[in-house]
């Protein structure tokens, strides 16, 4: 089962519906997690949200119960949740992209998908990743094309991973392609 952490945010059930077609979802409300189900489950995904990762608490002392023991993927803030719990300093962008569709290029660091291929995505944010950021185990594996803003980390040894844009979004060519190469991993 794939256990979705709703931010309140609108997209997440265009994320459920998405995930939902791979395998059982089952999607809670921040304000209420149930543990139990959490324990069960095998994927935990972070969903996008309003606001900052220091807004949501809760998940990362859930991302910190869990690493290691469960496959975790961030979508957006959820991206941005696990790398400020890794360390990163997330902060507000010159250019805020919301509803912008841009090109990512994988980078040779990824071992789920292929090195130098271009994906065009749907982004709907207004933070990114302060850089330089330093990791033994993450490893930032797709950058925006123009900007080099981090798109996609991988963290194969806990198994946890990262997209700061959407695949969920009608922007994104080919979104499900995305969740299926993480799941499969």
């Amino acid at each position: 089962m794939i256990y979705i952490i709703d931010h309140q945010d609108s997209f997440t059930w265009n994320v459920v519906h998405q995930f939902a077609e791979f395998e059982k979802v089952h999607c809670t409300d921040y304000f209420n997690l149930n543990l139990k189900l959490l324990r069960r489950s095998n994927v935990i995904v972070f969903s996008p949200g309003p606001g900052s990762p220091k807004d949501y608490p809760q998940t990362s002392k859930i991302y910190k119960m869990f690493k290691g023991k469960k496959k975790i993927i961030g979508i957006c803030l959820g991206f941005q949740l696990i790398l400020s719990n890794e360390g990163g300093k997330i902060k507000q962008q010159n250019k805020i992209f919301h509803g912008y569709q841009s090109k990512v290029k994988v980078n040779n660091k990824s071992r789920i998908f292929k090195k130098n291929k271009v994906f065009k995505i749907g982004r709907y944010h207004s933070l990114k990743l302060n850089e330089p950021f330093k990791s033994k185990d993450i490893d930032i594996t797709m950058r925006c094309t123009k900007s080099n803003i981090p798109m996609a980390f991988e963290d194969n040894l806990n198994k946890v991973y990262g997209f700061q844009f959407h695949p969920d979004s009608f922007l994104t060519e080919n979104g499900k392609f995305f969740i299926k190469k993480i799941l499969s991993k």
